[in-house]
């Protein structure tokens, strides 16, 4: 089993596109933190109205190439026990969502990690107070392999019927990440 969201247990030689999708992101030029995807995050936190959103590129570990985070934080989110916890550009694969996104291949929207009991066990959430969480795969067209995520995460819930925007606004964002990874790659986007 290469991964599964209620244990967090991944195992990377049984992970078939581990190889492939890390080849890929090498021949896309992609790997250091960039500008440009920094902007696309900050893009996508300000549409989302949370504090911090990530383009994720995912291999045996998570690679935020893109990361918004609050003026004046540091890349550090205070939850509700308000102990600071450092976010970085590299996260541990048994953390967050973006792994359950990696692996269904279909946008994820979760307006309160709390509703579904699946998930209100992530690490995240109380390490981080992470409670909404909305995020979708990038999907290399030439390939058909999974590169990673882009995602938003807030610390503040949201009601179940902000479901449905939230959706169309992860779509919107991982169609212009799909794009721009293309474009800073110098190839065409099928």
């Amino acid at each position: 089993m290469p991964y599964d969201a209620l244990t967090g247990f991944h195992n990377p030689a049984a992970d078939p596109e581990l190889a492939a999708r890390a080849e890929r992101l090498k021949q896309l030029g992609l790997g250091e933190p960039d500008a440009h995807f920094d902007r696309l995050a900050t893009e996508l936190a300000n549409a989302a109205d949370t504090p911090y959103a990530m383009v994720n590129l995912i291999t045996d570990q998570q690679f935020f190439v893109g990361l918004h985070t609050p003026e004046g934080t540091r890349h550090t989110m205070v939850p509700q026990d308000h102990t600071a916890s450092e976010v970085g550009r590299v996260m541990s694969r048994d953390h967050g969502y973006c792994p359950e996104v990696l692996s269904r291949r279909k946008p994820l929207v979760l307006p309160d990690v709390y509703a579904a009991p699946r998930f209100a066990g992530n690490p995240v959430v109380d390490e981080l107070g992470i409670r909404v969480y909305l995020g979708a795969p990038l999907i290399d067209p030439q390939t058909d392999l999974v590169l990673g995520t882009v995602c938003a995460v807030g610390t503040e819930p949201r009601s179940l019927d902000s479901g449905h925007n939230s959706l169309q606004l992860i779509k919107q964002v991982r169609d212009d990440a799909m794009r721009l990874i293309y474009e800073r790659a110098g190839e065409r986007l099928p």
